[in-house]
């Protein structure tokens, strides 16, 4: 089977880049590939699957007990076999994430924001506090006011209680009154949120995955191990990107917002590589009980549907 020379590059260009970042790339790999089937899988399957790319043993080995002494994963013990599993914890980080990852586009506004108002906390939880919030996409827009016109209302009490700051906070909704699109509106984000800077590197991810995308649709047949090899390091080049938009409503974004076409690009791969990708994880990857479990159906829901 013909493998692609563009995907070969880009595994070229991911292994010679200094420092690997192996905790990082797992985490991708477990978010994208391995929490959807099941969670759990046997450590020797996971370090054959990151060779290729770069990672040697002993790296994936100490990202794994970095991650498992963070509270991402937990091991189990098999004879003398190790399988590693997402905690309760990480699976919700992980959730929280990889909603927003593949998430589908814009919904509609209805031009309320939702604010939290931490002027009643000590400096140094304020600060705890305010960068939890910019996680969730949150910018400040006034001294100890943290707002975001279209947040997950239930990850933001979800966060304020993992904080026990839920009955020290003033969290409340607003109604904007007027035009969603008004000037003074346009420049508060402006402020707010970089957007010149997530703009460039939304740019920088299309002119990297653009010419791969025009490969995959003249090449008459797939290579397995390769559409894994792609559909992980794009979600990895991306997920870097997306964590830092607030992903704000459409009407407030810049004309020809760079966010958009990125999405529809990753979106566009993904759904060609899927299942072949999916296909070289069913082979090479191992639980206790045997082969990884099939994705679970919300896998399928995945950029508004694979």
């Amino acid at each position: 089977m013909t493998k692609l020379r563009c995907i070969e590059e880009l595994v070229e260009e991911f292994k010679n880049q200094r420092p690997i970042r192996g905790g990082s790339l797992i985490i991708t790999i477990y978010g994208d590939a391995i929490s959807p089937r099941g969670g759990t899988v046997w450590l020797g399957s996971l370090i054959k699957l990151l060779e290729p790319l770069g990672l040697n043993q002993r790296l994936v080995r100490t990202s794994i007990f970095r991650l498992t002494k963070e509270g991402w994963l937990t091991s189990t013990q098999v004879g003398r076999r190790s399988y590693y599993s997402l905690t309760d914890t990480g699976r919700r980080r992980f959730e929280s994430a990889f909603r927003r990852i593949y998430a589908e586009l814009y919904p509609e506004w209805d031009g309320k924001w939702d604010m939290v108002i931490t002027t009643q906390l000590d400096v140094e939880l304020r600060k705890v506090v305010k960068k939890e919030l910019e996680w969730l996409g949150f910018g400040n827009i006034a001294p100890s006011v943290m707002a975001h016109p279209m947040a997950e209302m239930a990850e933001v009490n979800s966060t304020l209680q993992e904080l026990c700051v839920n009955g020290e906070v003033i969290h409340m909704e607003s109604q904007l009154i007027g035009t969603q699109t008004s000037a003074p509106l346009k420049e508060l984000v402006h402020e707010c949120w970089n957007l010149q800077q997530l703009a460039e590197d939304y740019q920088t991810f299309l002119e990297r995955f653009r010419p791969i995308l025009r490969a995959l649709e003249s090449a008459e047949e797939l290579d397995p191990e390769q559409c894994f090899q792609l559909r992980t390091l794009m979600i990895h080049h991306y997920r870097r990107v997306l964590l830092r938009d607030p992903q704000l409503p459409e009407k407030l974004l810049p004309a020809e917002w760079a966010g958009t076409s990125a999405r529809i690009l990753a979106r566009n791969i993904y759904r060609m590589v899927q299942v072949k990708a999916e296909e070289y994880l069913s082979v090479t990857q191992e639980t206790a009980d045997g082969p990884l479990p099939e994705a679970a159906p919300r896998f399928y829901k995945r950029f508004g549907g694979l």
